[in-house]
């Protein structure tokens, strides 16, 4: 069964943010200045990339979309960190509406006659290095719910929310359903709508869902460009700092080293 994962990195859609602006202009402005960017990079490398590199079950596919005018120093060190990284291919789309854009990168990647496990993923954030294998299984597990319905939503509703700077990694657990990760679409074999087509927190109104709970699937990403994070009254959250312990379990389970976290963000003189 085919499994494909999106990655949006800082692709200047119409729509699809939270934060609008009054001109595409405005909106490639704001994602591709430089402090923004610079984070985006080091979340990517340091938290989103190291479990989706050491999963158990490797045939997947991962679609990272940028736009065509990426600057080329940000495109080239893209590249880098996707080297290793055999899973991944970088998608250059112009501007278009969010849905859309997505859905026929998506489509453009499938066989369109055999089913396929979708997923979509943030910059900032990480999935368990299991997730792979325990979606495979789920949906083998739910084959004749498949059978029965275009779209079946899978969604895994445990995790962290976790911050990285210069001294390691803060974090604190949470049991949040339908946060837009570790959430996957079981799409019939013909079906042209994908996982984008649908608010991650609104899959629940227009398909049957599942949700499991039983481990932590996910990192939240928690930083300063948050999309979500961009509005007026929107309060910071304090979040514990891990302990060798609590940094021995991030790296069993997602594969993130507090120890690299440490010189990228030192390197960068991020606090």
């Amino acid at each position: 069964m085919q499994i494909i994962g999106l990655c949006r990195f800082s692709y200047p859609a119409e729509g699809g943010f939270q934060v609008e602006h009054d001109t595409l202009a405005a909106r490639v402005a704001y994602l591709y200045a430089p402090a923004r960017m610079e984070e985006r990079l080091r979340h990517f490398e340091c938290i989103c990339l190291p479990g989706l590199k050491a999963q158990t079950d490797p045939d997947f596919t991962f679609l990272v979309l940028v736009g065509e005018a990426m600057p080329l120093p940000y495109l080239a060190r893209l590249r880098d960190l996707l080297a290793d990284f055999p899973q991944a291919r970088i998608v250059s789309r112009p501007p278009g509406p969010h849905r859309q854009v997505c859905q026929e990168v998506f489509n453009a990647a499938r066989d369109m006659v055999q089913p396929c496990l979708q997923f979509r993923h943030d910059d900032d954030d990480a999935v368990a290095v299991t997730f792979i294998e325990e979606l495979r299984a789920a949906a083998l597990d739910i084959s004749a719910l498949r059978a029965r319905h275009r779209l079946v939503a899978l969604d895994w509703n445990r995790g962290y929310v976790v911050r990285p700077d210069a001294e390691g990694l803060r974090a604190e657990p949470c049991m949040t359903p339908f946060w837009g990760v570790a959430q996957a679409v079981a799409v019939a074999p013909g079906a042209r709508q994908s996982i984008m087509n649908f608010g991650h927190n609104k899959l629940i109104q227009f398909m049957p869902t599942l949700s499991f709970t039983d481990r932590p699937m996910y990192l939240r990403g928690h930083n300063d460009h948050n999309d979500s994070r961009q509005k007026k009254h929107v309060q910071p959250v304090d979040l514990p700092r891990l302990g060798s312990e609590g940094e021995a379990e991030m790296k069993r389970l997602f594969a993130v080293d507090a120890d690299h976290v440490r010189r990228v963000f030192a390197a960068a003189g991020v606090a």
